[in-house]
Parts: structure tokens; C-alpha cells; sequence
């Protein structure tokens, strides 16, 4: 789970972006902070890098694929 100490500098939205699930090794279409569907493991990673791959981390038995979702955006 993603913190923060100041709220002046988040603010809600409601963007289709971040309901999109990414596969491993796709390009981020958007720099922030990525979260695993599955396993909740997160990663920081600029717009155009690629994420990391499907053995970048292991899940345990039945925790499903490796799914990314954008759960904070970089905006500048």
C-alpha cells in the first residue's frame, strides 16, 4: 500500500488508467507507482520503461499472474 504524509500534493481521480491491468515486461503508459494485482508488491517507474518481467518476483501457490496497476501517477 502506497503512503503519503501530505495531501496537498495528491488528489483524487477517476482516470480509466488506473483500472487497467498490465502484463509483465509491458512499456508503463504512465510514470508512478505500480502495484501487483496478485501479491500487492509495488514498484516506482518512469513513463515509457518498461515494468518488470514475469520472474521479476514469485507468488505464492494459487495468488494468481503478475498483473500491474497504476495506483499513484507522476503527473510532471
Amino acid at each position: 500500500m502506497a503512503y503519503y504524509k501530505h495531501p496537498e500534493f495528491l488528489q483524487t481521480n477517476i482516470h480509466a488508467i488506473f483500472d487497467t491491468l498490465l502484463e509483465p515486461s509491458t512499456e508503463a503508459p504512465q510514470a508512478g507507482i505500480y502495484c501487483c494485482e496478485a501479491c500487492a508488491h509495488e514498484i516506482g517507474i518512469a513513463k515509457g520503461h518498461k515494468l518488470p518481467p514475469q520472474n521479476h518476483h514469485q507468488h505464492a501457490a494459487g495468488a494468481g499472474p503478475i498483473r500491474w496497476r497504476l495506483i499513484v501517477a507522476a503527473t510532471h
